[in-house]
């Protein structure tokens, strides 16, 4: 005993072809900052990279330097502190003592607090 169906191609796996997005083209900062990462390493910036904001972005990640490891790396930035600072002196609040020996929470802490 067969099974036929009274609508055709029921149970046919259907292909349908998604469409395929075009790359966005790249942003003025990540053009910029590609130009930057491209003078300090000394590497050539591929031209057929500024087209496409994900490969531009790729290139980005693995010509970037690498953060450095070691004792003082997770120390806040400078900026950051100095950021810090700037709204613990608006919202008359001390920063923990323990936000500066760690970015992470140095961060959390200026999330937390920054005006808004």
């Amino acid at each position: 005993m067969s099974y036929h169906s009274t609508q055709p191609d029921l149970f046919d796996p259907v292909q349908s072809a998604l469409p395929i997005a075009a790359p966005q083209p790249a942003t003025e900062k990540q053009i910029s900052y590609a130009r930057t990462l491209a003078e300090m390493t000394g590497t050539a910036l591929p031209k057929a990279l500024l087209g496409d904001r994900a490969a531009l972005s790729a290139w980005i990640d693995k010509t970037k330097p690498v953060r450095p490891a070691g004792r003082f790396a997770q120390y806040p930035s400078a900026k950051q502190v100095q950021f810090a600072e700037r709204i613990a002196q608006l919202k008359q609040r001390p920063i923990p003592q323990m936000c500066f020996k760690d970015r992470t929470l140095m961060s959390r802490w200026i999330d937390g607090n920054k005006p808004r």
